[in-house]
C-alpha cells in the first residue's frame, strides 16, 4: 500500500512539475542542430545596415527620421498595413480579426513602429548602388483599399535610378481573406554590363517578448526560427544571436525563415533554389533575421523579376500548411507533437460540429475519457479494492509495529490471498499522462482558442477565468476525487494528498480558462466513474477475514 501510494504520488507530482516547468520555460529553444560551423556566414553580404557594434543612439536617430517619411496604407478584409517610403518596409500591420491582448476594443498589431515594439518586414537588394531598406522610394499611392469584387491589391514603389542606369521597382501584393502577400522586385538593367544581384528579405524586431495571455509570469518563445528539409525546424534565441552563439542551417536549397511569437508568426518562403539564412544583432535591443536569395542574371537592356511570399498573421494551422512545407511547425508542441497534432485535429472537428471551442473541449475530454475507459476502470477498481483492505492494512501496521519487514511480508500475503495488485492502478495512469499533457499544450498554444468565448462569463478561453469560478470548481472536484481514493496509511502521505487540491486550485487560478475547463470536465467524469466502481465493489461485500 505504501509503495503503491508513493509511486502514484511521484507520478502525479512529476506530471505537475512537467506541466508547470514546461509552461514557465517554453520560451527557451530546444537543442539546436547546426549544419554549418559557427563562421559559415563569414563573407556573406549582411543585409542589416545597422551599426556593427551595439548602440542605441544611431538606431533612435534613424527611427526618428524614418517616422517623418511618407507612408502608404493598404486595407484588406483581414488587415491594415502601413508601408514606409523608406525601403518600402512594412512598418505596421494591424490584424482586424484579432483583438489586442490588453485592450479588447483595439485590433492586434503584429508589425509595430514603436507603440509597443519595433518590428518591421524589410527587404532590399545587394549590389553596387542598388536600393536597400534604407533607400527612399517614391510611393505609387497613399491609400489603397480592397474593394468588393477585387481579389488582390498591389502597391508599386519606384527607387531612384542608379548612376549606371539600373531601374528598380518594388511591389507588395495583398490578397482577400489572406495573411499571405508577395513582395517583388522588378529590375531593368540599363547599364552596359550584366547584372546579377542578391536580394534579402528580413524581419527586424526588438528583443522584448510578445504580450502573453497571462498567468504567473508565463513566457512563451519569441524569436527567429528557420526550417530546411535537411535540418528541420530550428528556433534561435535573441540571447544566442547577441552572443554570436546561434546555430542554424545557413545555406540550403529550400526552407523558410520566420519570426515567431505566441499565437502569431511572420515568415519568408522563397521558391526552391539557393539561399542563405542569417540572424544578426543590429543594436543593443534590435535583431534581424531572414534570408538572402540570388536574382537571376539580367543582361544589358533586359528586365528581371524576383518574388518572395510573405506570411504575417495568426498561427492558424490550415493557413500555415498552405504557405510552405513545415511552416505549421511554428505551432510548437515539443516532443509530444506526434500526439498533440491528432488531438488538435479532433478538437477542430468538434469545433466544426458545435461552432464553439468550449463545447469542443468538453467533447474532446469526453472522447478521451471514453477511449481510456477500460484503463481508468482498471485503475479505479484497484483503488476501490485497496480501499476495502485499508482497515486490515491498518491492523497489520499496528500488529507488527516497527518490524517493517514482517509487516511488508504480511501485506504481500494479504494482496496475494485477496488477488489484489497494489500497483494495478499505476500503469493506466502512466499510459494516459502523455495524452493529457499533449492536450494541455494544444489548449495552451493554438491561436484558435485566443478570444474564443464559451458561455456566460467565459468570453476568452485563452485567458484566466475573470471570476475564478472554474478554478474553484476544479479544486472542489479534485478534493472529491481525493476523498474517493483510499487514504494512505502513512500520515504524512495522507496530509500531502489532502493538500494537493488546494495547491492545484491556487495554480489554476491563473491558468487559461480552456485548460481549467478541460480539468473540470475530466475530474467530473473521473468522479462519476470512480464512484460507480466503488459502489459496485462495496455491493459485492468486503473480502473475507
Amino acid at each position: 500500500m505504501d509503495n503503491r501510494r508513493l509511486i502514484l504520488l511521484l507520478v502525479f507530482s512529476f506530471s505537475l512539475v512537467m506541466l508547470w516547468d514546461g509552461w514557465q520555460k517554453h520560451k527557451q529553444p530546444p537543442a539546436q542542430v547546426a549544419s554549418q560551423a559557427a563562421g559559415a556566414n563569414a563573407g556573406v553580404p549582411t543585409p542589416s545596415a545597422g551599426p556593427s557594434a551595439p548602440g542605441a543612439a544611431p538606431q533612435a536617430e534613424a527611427a526618428a527620421a524614418a517616422a517623418k517619411l511618407p507612408k502608404a496604407v493598404i486595407r484588406t478584409d483581414v488587415l491594415v498595413a502601413e508601408v514606409s517610403a523608406q525601403g518600402g518596409d512594412i512598418v505596421r500591420l494591424e490584424l482586424t480579426h484579432h483583438k489586442a491582448t490588453e485592450d479588447r476594443s483595439r485590433n492586434y498589431v503584429l508589425f509595430d513602429n514603436g507603440e509597443k515594439h519595433n518590428y518591421a518586414a524589410q527587404t532590399g537588394l545587394i549590389g553596387n548602388g542598388l536600393p536597400t531598406h534604407k533607400t527612399q522610394f517614391a510611393l505609387g499611392a497613399e491609400n489603397i483599399e480592397l474593394k468588393d469584387g477585387q481579389d488582390a491589391v498591389t502597391l508599386r514603389m519606384d527607387a531612384p535610378p542608379t548612376a549606371d542606369g539600373v531601374k528598380v521597382s518594388k511591389l507588395i501584393t495583398f490578397h482577400r481573406n489572406s495573411y499571405q502577400a508577395e513582395v517583388s522586385y522588378e529590375i531593368t538593367n540599363g547599364s552596359a554590363a550584366p547584372l546579377a544581384p542578391h536580394a534579402y528579405f528580413q524581419f527586424t524586431r526588438d528583443g522584448k517578448p510578445a504580450e502573453q495571455p497571462g498567468g504567473f509570469g508565463v513566457q512563451t518563445f519569441t524569436g527567429p526560427a528557420f526550417y530546411t528539409e535537411a535540418d528541420k525546424y530550428q528556433k534561435v534565441s535573441f540571447e544566442d544571436v547577441a552572443a554570436k552563439k546561434a546555430k542554424f542551417a545557413t545555406k540550403a536549397a529550400d526552407g523558410w525563415s520566420a519570426m515567431v511569437q505566441h499565437y502569431f508568426v511572420a515568415g519568408w518562403a522563397p521558391a526552391a533554389g539557393e539561399r542563405e539564412y542569417f540572424a544578426n544583432q543590429v543594436s543593443s535591443d534590435l535583431y534581424s533575421a531572414g534570408v538572402i536569395v540570388p536574382v537571376a542574371a539580367i543582361a544589358p537592356g533586359q528586365s528581371g523579376k524576383l518574388s518572395v511570399p510573405l506570411y504575417a498573421g495568426p498561427q492558424e494551422q490550415s493557413r500555415l500548411e498552405t504557405f510552405a512545407k513545415g511552416f505549421d511547425l511554428v505551432v510548437d508542441y515539443g516532443w509530444l507533437t506526434i500526439i498533440a497534432a491528432p488531438l488538435f485535429w479532433v478538437l477542430e472537428w468538434f469545433h466544426k460540429l458545435t461552432g464553439n471551442w468550449g463545447w469542443a473541449i468538453i467533447l474532446v475530454t469526453i472522447a478521451l475519457k471514453a477511449l481510456f475507459f477500460p484503463l481508468s476502470a482498471a485503475s479505479y477498481k484497484s483503488m476501490a479494492k485497496m480501499k476495502t483492505l485499508a482497515p486490515r492494512l491498518q491492523r497489520l501496521k499496528e500488529q507488527y509495529g516497527e518490524d517493517r519487514m514482517k509487516m511488508q511480508q504480511a501485506m504481500m500475503d494479504l494482496y496475494k490471498r485477496e488477488k489484489v495488485n497494489p500497483l494495478g492502478g499505476c500503469l493506466p495512469i502512466l499510459i494516459q499522462i502523455p495524452v493529457f499533457i499533449a492536450l494541455y499544450w494544444v489548449l495552451l498554444g493554438v491561436v484558435e482558442m485566443r478570444g474564443a468565448p464559451w458561455l456566460g462569463w467565459i468570453q476568452d478561453l485563452s485567458v484566466k477565468d475573470p471570476f475564478y469560478i472554474l478554478p474553484l470548481i476544479m479544486g472542489a472536484t479534485s478534493f472529491i476525487q481525493t476523498r474517493l481514493n483510499p487514504a494512505p496509511p502513512d500520515p504524512i502521505q495522507a496530509k500531502v494528498m489532502m493538500m494537493m487540491p488546494i495547491l492545484f486550485t491556487f495554480m489554476f487560478l491563473w491558468f487559461p480558462a480552456g485548460l481549467v475547463l478541460y480539468w473540470v470536465v475530466n475530474n467530473s467524469l473521473s468522479i462519476a466513474q470512480q464512484w460507480q466502481i466503488n459502489r459496485m465493489i462495496a455491493a459485492g461485500g468486503k473480502p473475507a477475514e
